[in-house]
C-alpha cells in the first residue's frame, strides 16, 4: 500500500515538473514581449509628455481648467505590466517546482537529489531563486528573461534525457552527507547559472555600448533586445554579487565531499575526474574574484566567469557519464 502510495507521489511530482517548465516557459514569453516592447513604450511615452507639455497640461490638471489637459500622473507602459506578468509566473513556477522537489522526496523517503534528473531540477530551483532574490531591482530584473533560457534547456534535458523513476539511491550515496554535500554544490551551480549569463551578457553589451552608455546599433528586434540589456555596470555587478554569494557556497560543497569521501572510500581527495574537475571550476572562480579585484585583469574577468560556469557544465554532463574509473559513477 506504502509503496503504491509513493509511486503515485512520484508521478504527480513528475506532472508538477512538467508544469513548472511550462509555467517557465509562458514567462520567458512574456518578459521576451516586454524587452522587445519596451522601447516603443518609451517613445510613446515621450511623445506624451511632449503633447501635455505643448498643451500646458500636467499632473494636476483639471477639466474646468481652459486650455489644459488632465493628466492622472504616472502610469506603467503595456510593456512594464507584461513583465510584471512574467515575474508573477515566474514565482509561480518556482513554487510549483519547489513542490515537485518536496514531493519526490516524500515519494521516496530520502533527500530528492540523488541522481542526475533530481540534481538539474533542483540546481534549476537554484537558479530561479537566486535570480528573484538578486535581479529584483528594476534595473536588474530584464537579465532574469535571459537566465530563463539556459534554465529551460536544462529542464528539458533533465525531463527528456535525465529522468530516473523515483526509487531507492545507490548505496554509496545513503549517507546524511547527500543532503548537505549535493544540496549545497547543486545551489550554488545554480546561482553561477545567474552569474555566466550576466558575464556573457556583459560582453555582449560592452561590444555594442557607447561612451554615454546607448548602444550603436537601434533598428530591428536585436537593436530593441540590445537597449533593454542593462548597462555594463548593472551586469558586471550582478556577476560578481552573485559569484561573491556562490563561491563560499561551492567551496564548502567541495570540503563536504572531501570529508563525505574520507568516510565513504578511506581518502578525502583522490584526484578522481570529478575531483579534478571541480577543483579546476573553483580555481577560475577564484581568478574570477583576483581578476575582478584587480585593474590590470579586469577585462579578463567576464571571461573567467564564463569559464568557470562551462567547466561545471562540462563536470554535470560529460565527467558524469563518459569518465571512466570514476567514483562518481552513479549519474543515473
Amino acid at each position: 500500500m506504502g509503496t503504491e502510495t509513493n509511486v503515485d507521489l512520484a508521478n504527480f511530482a513528475d506532472v508538477l515538473f512538467t508544469s513548472a517548465t511550462g509555467i517557465y516557459a509562458l514567462a520567458l514569453v512574456l518578459m521576451v514581449i516586454e524587452l522587445a516592447t519596451s522601447r516603443v513604450d518609451a517613445t510613446a511615452a515621450r511623445d506624451r509628455k511632449r503633447e501635455l507639455v505643448a498643451a500646458g497640461g500636467g499632473p494636476i490638471a483639471t477639466d474646468s481648467t481652459p486650455g489644459r489637459v488632465v493628466d492622472d500622473g504616472p502610469r506603467r507602459s503595456k510593456s512594464e505590466r507584461i513583465g510584471r506578468m512574467g515575474y508573477a509566473l515566474v514565482v509561480a513556477g518556482l513554487l510549483v517546482h519547489v513542490t515537485s522537489i518536496v514531493l519526490r522526496g516524500v515519494a521516496t523517503g530520502r533527500m530528492p537529489w540523488g541522481n542526475m534528473y533530481e540534481f538539474m531540477s533542483i540546481m534549476c530551483a537554484g537558479a530561479v531563486l537566486a535570480s528573484l532574490v538578486l535581479l529584483r531591482k528594476p534595473e536588474a530584473r530584464p537579465i532574469l528573461g535571459f537566465v530563463l533560457v539556459p534554465i529551460l534547456i536544462f529542464m528539458f534535458v533533465a525531463e527528456g534525457v535525465l529522468y530516473t523513476t523515483a526509487g531507492p539511491v545507490v548505496p554509496s550515496l545513503k549517507s546524511y552527507w547527500l543532503a548537505i554535500h549535493v544540496s549545497i554544490v547543486s545551489i550554488g551551480a545554480g546561482i553561477f547559472l545567474v552569474s555566466g549569463v550576466a558575464s556573457l551578457l556583459y560582453l555582449i553589451r560592452r561590444r555594442f555600448e557607447l561612451p554615454d552608455g546607448s548602444v550603436s546599433v537601434t533598428s530591428g528586434i536585436g537593436g530593441r533586445l540590445l537597449q533593454a540589456i542593462p548597462n555594463t555596470q548593472v551586469l558586471d555587478r550582478v556577476a560578481y554579487g552573485t559569484v561573491i554569494v556562490a563561491f563560499p557556497l561551492f567551496s564548502a560543497g567541495v570540503i563536504c565531499g572531501a570529508v563525505w569521501a574520507e568516510a565513504a572510500w578511506g581518502r578525502p581527495w583522490g584526484w578522481d575526474p570529478k575531483e579534478t574537475t571541480s577543483f579546476i571550476a573553483w580555481v577560475l572562480y577564484a581568478a574570477y574574484l583576483h581578476a575582478r579585484a584587480t585593474s590590470v585583469w579586469r577585462k579578463a574577468a567576464p571571461y573567467l566567469n564564463i569559464l568557470g560556469f562551462a567547466v561545471i557544465v562540462f563536470n554535470l554532463f560529460i565527467i558524469n557519464y563518459f569518465a571512466t574509473g570514476s567514483l562518481h559513477s552513479y549519474a543515473g
